[in-house]
């Protein structure tokens, strides 16, 4: 008896034990339920939740629902601030206990956001140039690793983006995403190689000019005042009032040329200054011929009075320009025919990218929110009027794969003509370059060093391989290694 009364107390306390845990199951799928109502996107399908209740978002769990305010500093132009406006008026729209601050810093903005993170007047986001003031401040340890937010993260991570917009203080510790990449190219009026009666450069990356060939259509296209161009040994040098091409002569025009010809800023292992070794040395010194040997590009001292790239191929004092595919919005704005080729080769095709950053500082209080909206910037669809007016590129790598997305920034613009996918969106997502920025350690100060020097060899008054040697000792006290390389 006492056995079976045992045995009843134990049935009884099994059945209440299995009813707690079924109520508390119940309760569970309960709030599960409603937080899945009462979410940005249950929202927006009619719920009837109250702004400010927002629960988690698809993506975004453990999102917290009381109201948060973000703040976010950036530089740029208007129409890069109006984008910028649109990504986090979706964003608020999308998470509306969350409101964003903007604080567009116009001039100095590396000074400013200093002193204001001097002052701890820190904003949970910031706009970053890599190598003046992100890599600073990341060393000193005011960044999140956004690696690990890419590594959990269903909506976005490494793979999803194109090649070079990821920016890290070294492997796996990723300090900035750029939202809107861009690359170099060779833009030219159509009009000029049709009155020549020439072939306008390639488009394809595997139909690239060589270094030889695209001198000689330049010679072809660099006219004096009498109307002789390069070739005629007649030619004035002097007097030459249409320039086959115009050479920038800052690193971002140079380091695609020392890509290409296998060159780099400091060595593979990151001990070593290599603006002074053969590969690099060629590449700058062939640069450097265009203006002085063969009178095809306008010195620095010329280039003062080379309008914009827009105006100085409309009017025709430039055939070509290598510049970066920025320059597209403002040639639409132009109205006259030009197209763009793909870079002419030293040894392989190859572009720099660059582009701006955004960080997360780690004194924000909210960095899963601060991560949802930095990944809000990140969408192209955000920076559609900037990315299709030519200024931006998209970051996702399906903008370059998915016809349909593709289209949607590269077909039937004004700022798009037909050399633009073979030219610039082929080549940035399979021969392209991380900015040296973004890699090498101490970059400014080396640069600091080296541009001086390289100043003397656009002027013909050094060989680069004088000027670099000249210079290398003082350059290598500042190699400092590269980010890329673990230690």
């Amino acid at each position: 008896m006492s056995r079976q009364r045992k045995s009843l107390s134990v049935l009884l306390a099994f059945l209440i034990m299995l009813v707690t845990i079924l109520s508390a199951c119940s309760k569970s799928d309960s709030n599960a339920g409603n937080g899945s109502a009462s979410s940005p996107a249950g929202t927006a399908s009619g719920s009837s939740a109250p702004a400010g209740t927002a629960s988690a978002a698809p993506t975004g769990e453990g999102l917290s629902n009381e109201p948060i305010t973000l703040r976010m500093t950036v530089w740029g132009a208007p129409e890069e601030v109006a984008a910028y406006k649109v990504a986090i008026k979706k964003f608020e729209d999308k998470y509306p206990n969350i409101t964003v601050k903007l604080q567009h810093i116009a001039a100095d903005y590396d000074t400013k956001l200093t002193t204001m993170v001097a002052g701890n007047d820190v904003p949970d986001i910031a706009q970053m140039e890599s190598a003046s003031i992100a890599f600073p401040l990341a060393e000193q340890g005011k960044f999140y690793n956004l690696q690990d937010f890419l590594s959990s993260d269903t909506e976005i991570n490494a793979d999803r983006l194109v090649p070079n917009i990821t920016y890290s203080l070294e492997p796996g510790n990723v300090i900035g995403l750029g939202p809107g990449p861009e690359s170099f190219g060779l833009f030219y009026n159509e009009d000029i190689f049709k009155d020549a009666g020439l072939t306008p450069p390639p488009a394809k990356a595997s139909e690239a000019w060589t270094w030889d060939e695209f001198i000689e259509v330049a010679k072809k296209l660099t006219i004096d005042n009498k109307g002789r161009n390069a070739l005629d040994p007649a030619f004035d040098p002097k007097n030459i009032k249409q320039f086959g091409v115009n050479f920038p002569t800052w690193w971002g025009g140079y380091s695609n040329f020392i890509f290409s010809n296998g060159g780099d800023f400091i060595s593979e292992d990151g001990k070593s200054f290599a603006l002074n070794q053969p590969a690099a040395v060629d590449a700058l010194q062939k640069i450097a011929d265009l203006i002085n040997v063969h009178h095809v590009a306008p010195s620095p001292v010329q280039a003062k009075n080379i309008p914009a790239p827009n105006i100085a191929l409309q009017t025709k004092k430039v055939a070509m320009a290598i510049d970066g595919q920025w320059v597209s919005a403002g040639l639409a704005q132009s109205k006259f025919n030009f197209n763009v080729g793909v870079l002419p080769i030293m040894q392989k095709p190859m572009t720099t990218v660059v582009s701006g950053m955004f960080s997360m500082f780690k004194s924000t209080k909210h960095p899963k929110e601060a991560w949802e909206l930095l990944k809000a910037l990140m969408d192209p669809d955000s920076s559609i009027d900037l990315i299709t007016a030519g200024t931006w590129m998209p970051s996702y790598r399906d903008w370059y794969t998915d016809p349909a997305l593709l289209a949607k920034w590269t077909e039937n613009l004004d700022s798009r003509p037909s050399g633009y996918k073979d030219a610039i969106v082929d080549v940035l997502l399979n021969d392209s370059h991380q900015t040296p920025t973004g890699y090498v350690k101490n970059f400014n100060k080396i640069m600091d060093i080296v541009n001086p020097a390289l100043d003397k060899v656009w002027l013909g008054q050094q060989s680069a391989q004088e000027a670099m040697d000249a210079i290398a000792a003082k350059a290598q006290a500042q190699v400092k290694g590269r980010r890329d390389v673990k230690e």
